[in-house]
């Protein structure tokens, strides 16, 4: 098998580690319900994750992951927090912020991701954040109020 995850499959690690986070093991229901998915349609993946030793899986039993499979799910909910703190920082609502960091979580170039990250912690680390930063995010708020206002009484003119 080869090494490249899929999207997909990479999809599918996060969810589990979520709910393996929160119950100690998932089911293919949760991951179903989760995912919005048909059970049979889980179970078909399930398999192939269990086949390239990412997942612990037996027919009818609980999903759990392997250690390579943690670290490759940790990998990806980390990308995911990191896209989704970025566009919260530059005021994107949370509802859109988690539907675009699930996008950008795979599209985008590791070292992009890694700037990307380093970024978010320099703005978001208190003990490194400078008062600056502080006062620029304030300055930001301003001005897309400042927009969206513009922007407001322009389309009722």
């Amino acid at each position: 098998m080869s090494g490249v995850i899929s999207r997909r499959a990479e999809d599918y690690l996060r969810t589990i580690y979520e709910i393996v986070e929160q119950r100690g093991f998932a089911r293919v229901k949760d991951v179903a319900r989760e995912m919005n998915l048909k059970p049979s349609t889980v179970v078909e993946m399930v398999r192939k994750l269990h086949k390239r030793r990412l997942v612990n899986y037996e027919k009818y039993g609980g999903i759990t992951l392997t250690p390579h499979g943690r670290e490759i799910a940790e990998s990806i909910k980390e990308r995911h927090e990191t896209f989704r703190r970025f566009l919260e920082i530059i005021l994107v609502p949370r509802e859109i912020a988690l539907k675009d960091s699930h996008i950008l979580e795979h599209q985008l170039d590791p070292k992009t991701i890694l700037q990307f990250s380093r970024f978010v912690r320099f703005i978001t680390e208190s003990a490194e954040r400078p008062k600056f930063v502080s006062r620029w995010l304030e300055q930001f708020k301003e001005y897309c109020k400042r927009e969206e206002a513009d922007q407001s009484s322009t389309a009722r003119e």
